[in-house]
């Protein structure tokens, strides 16, 4: 039985606090997963430009809220008047963590200027031990498994390495706790091709890593990855994602 941050697999996670159900990333959205029962959520955070973490995914607020422009170019004073879907207010990282000190989250820190925010956040409110950190950035990882040990989740290179580990080659060691990965990957033309399947199962949990794979909205697809084995699933349909972990017996 492989665990992630103490909980016990495979675990149920909220996708941006659940993206379909809710406007993503924001408050009532982390608060409506949690009435349900959610232990774990995934969000995204961006530097202010006075350096404060906020809760949000897009560099620019087009396409999210009522204003336009760069998130970063705005001091958080500036952000205050600003609604994602002209309703919630943009969340600060270091609220979301004091609201529910015992809730795992999954951070993706999507710019450089935000590292070091994320950081002082994660020190200053002490919850390093209850969060995990995943980037598409291996030299995002490579600074919080310097300056803030802890969980975090494999690099795009590091899943091509455990890819290749579970056709049989030798990688070495990995750096990464966990494998956090999209079903497929996609290639030209509209083609792609499987990442989760029972091999790549196997060399993960050969090595301790629970393996979560996002964003799964599909309810044979979740259907699918829970008969694989898989650890997780990270989904926007959190209601629809409760609903067929209870059914399986798997909700806790």
């Amino acid at each position: 039985m492989t665990t992630f941050l103490g909980l016990e697999s495979p675990v149920a996670i909220a996708h941006r606090g659940g993206a379909a159900e809710h406007p993503e990333n924001s408050m009532v959205a982390f608060e409506h997963a949690v009435n349900l029962g959610y232990r774990c959520i995934e969000t995204d955070v961006r530097a202010t430009r006075d350096s404060v973490a906020m809760v949000f995914h897009d560099e620019n607020l087009d396409r999210l809220t009522d204003h336009t422009g760069p998130l970063v170019e705005r001091d958080w004073a500036q952000l205050e008047d600003v609604r994602i879907d002209g309703q919630e207010p943009i969340v600060r990282l270091d609220d979301l963590l004091g609201a529910w000190p015992d809730l795992r989250l999954i951070i993706d820190p999507k710019s450089d200027d935000v590292v070091a925010p994320l950081i002082e956040v994660l020190r200053h409110t002490n919850a390093r031990d209850r969060v995990c950190i995943g980037s598409f950035s291996a030299r995002r990882l490579r600074r919080v498994r310097t300056e803030s040990p802890g969980c975090t989740s494999c690099s795009p290179a590091e899943v091509v390495r455990l890819r290749a580990n579970s056709w049989g080659l030798p990688i070495g060691k990995l750096a990464a706790d966990c494998a956090q990965v999209p079903p497929r990957h996609p290639l030209i033309g509209g083609l792609s091709i499987p990442v989760v399947d029972a091999a790549f199962l196997r060399a993960a949990h050969a090595r301790g890593m629970p393996v979560q794979v996002w964003t799964v909205n599909d309810d044979a697809e979740m259907e699918r990855l829970l008969d694989l084995g898989a650890d997780g699933i990270m989904s926007d349909r959190v209601t629809a994602l409760k609903d067929l972990f209870e059914r399986r017996g798997l909700w806790r």
